[in-house]
């Protein structure tokens, strides 16, 4: 079973920015398209957006597409989430996984451990 690995999250101030990574063994990143997801103490999972496969085309969600982008190193076998303009709405557990990237990111993978972060003010 192919395992994601998130990691770059931390405690970092309003305004500021962090880059997460999602990393995979094998050649899955390559393969499927990688979407980005966060749940906040005592809320659903929220869709992010995702990445596609072969082009790396990408599509966000309306509440971060100004300040979040995702992007894809196939020699790193990494995906990244560089979020910007951090607010303390964005304190949550980030999430990386497979995904349809039509319609609009629908997951299809495992769920990992995530990574923390949060945002103070």
């Amino acid at each position: 079973q192919v395992q994601l690995v998130e990691s770059g999250g931390g405690l970092v101030q309003s305004g500021g920015s962090l880059r997460l990574s999602c990393v995979a063994s094998g050649n899955i990143l390559d393969l499927a398209a990688i979407g980005w997801f966060r749940q906040a103490p005592g809320k659903g999972r929220e869709n992010l957006g995702c990445i596609q496969s072969s082009r790396d085309a990408t599509y966000y969600q309306d509440a971060v597409k100004d300040r979040f982008t995702i992007s894809r190193d196939r020699a790193a076998k990494t995906v990244y989430l560089q979020m910007d303009h951090l607010e303390p709405g964005d304190t949550a557990t980030y999430y990386c996984t497979t995904v349809h990237f039509k319609p609009r990111c629908t997951p299809i993978g495992s769920w990992g451990r995530g990574t923390q972060v949060t945002v103070s003010s």
